[in-house]
């Protein structure tokens, strides 16, 4: 699915973490979301390499990565540590200036960066998500039924992950079904690399720990950051997929413009899973952004 991109593992502080590097170009990281892995970014990712450096890595705990065991106070899995694993990667890799692009997950990963490490960012484009902080303050009784998962995955240890790990081809299944708009376009190879991160019981414990820290201590970087009046400072692009559940209801562009002062967006007819079930589509969308 990859055909000539390299395959790596690169050792971060306290993380181990999976990637595959190719194209040519200047340097575009590009972030995964739950419940996937950087397969997400199969069919783009030929496009894209014709014009950029392409970083695609698994998140820490996610796919072929690994990390530290959840703690207490949800700090191992916050965006603001799932972060500082793509500085140092992308460091180690000689670039001290990227182009990044995050989808869900990926994306809460990548605007933390851009508050944290604002110096490193060139462009960021969040693919069909909203700041962590605004999902939480927005969350009514429709959303809170629509959006169960945060919730569910956030309920205190082990309760999610014995459930999960019950049957977990059918707890992903269900959610790649629940979100996307055209589900047959989700690729059999790539859809079987989503499940079978599941078997591993480290996995589903530190995707849960993900969700656990999106609750609580990655509420708090955005609470203060938004105190503090700190935003991102380079140019966004919203990318969504107005078939989303989550997405439907307006565009999100309005709540980046919260964040950031230079933001312009891209909305396909698509579900959840923008660029797997619209890619060429997205990839001119990216491919103009970052060029």
């Amino acid at each position: 699915m990859f055909d000539g991109f390299e395959e790596a593992r690169a050792r971060v502080p306290d993380a181990e973490i999976h990637y595959r590097i190719g194209g040519s170009g200047p340097p575009l990281l590009l972030l995964h979301g739950y419940p996937q892995t950087h397969h997400i970014w199969h069919k783009v990712a030929p496009m894209l390499a014709e014009r950029f450096t392409l970083v695609m890595p698994d998140l820490r705990g996610y796919g072929r990565s690994r990390g530290p065991a959840p703690d207490a106070a949800h700090l191992h899995y916050s965006k603001r540590a799932m972060a500082a694993d793509m500085v140092a990667l992308m460091s180690g890799l000689g670039f001290k200036r990227f182009g990044l692009a995050g989808h869900d997950r990926g994306g809460r990963v990548g605007y933390r960066l851009c508050l944290d490490h604002p110096q490193r960012v060139t462009r960021f484009c969040p693919i069909d998500i909203i700041p962590t902080l605004d999902a939480w303050e927005r969350m009514d009784a429709d959303k809170a039924i629509s959006t169960y998962h945060w919730q569910f995955l956030a309920v205190p240890a082990p309760v999610p992950e014995k459930l999960i790990g019950a049957d977990p081809d059918f707890y992903y299944s269900h959610l790649l079904d629940r979100w996307a708009g055209y589900r047959d376009r989700l690729a059999p190879e790539a859809v079987a690399d989503y499940l079978t991160q599941f078997h591993d019981p480290a996995v589903i414990a530190a995707t849960c720990a993900d969700y656990r820290a999106g609750a609580s201590v990655d509420r708090r970087h955005d609470a203060e950051d938004r105190a503090a009046g700190r935003g991102i400072v380079c140019p966004v692009l919203v990318l969504w997929g107005r078939g989303y559940l989550a997405s439907k209801a307006a565009s999100p562009s309005a709540i980046w413009r919260d964040w950031a002062t230079e933001v312009s967006e891209v909305a396909l007819d698509c579900g959840h899973f923008v660029v797997e079930e619209e890619p060429e589509k997205a990839a001119a969308a990216l491919g103009e952004f970052f060029a």
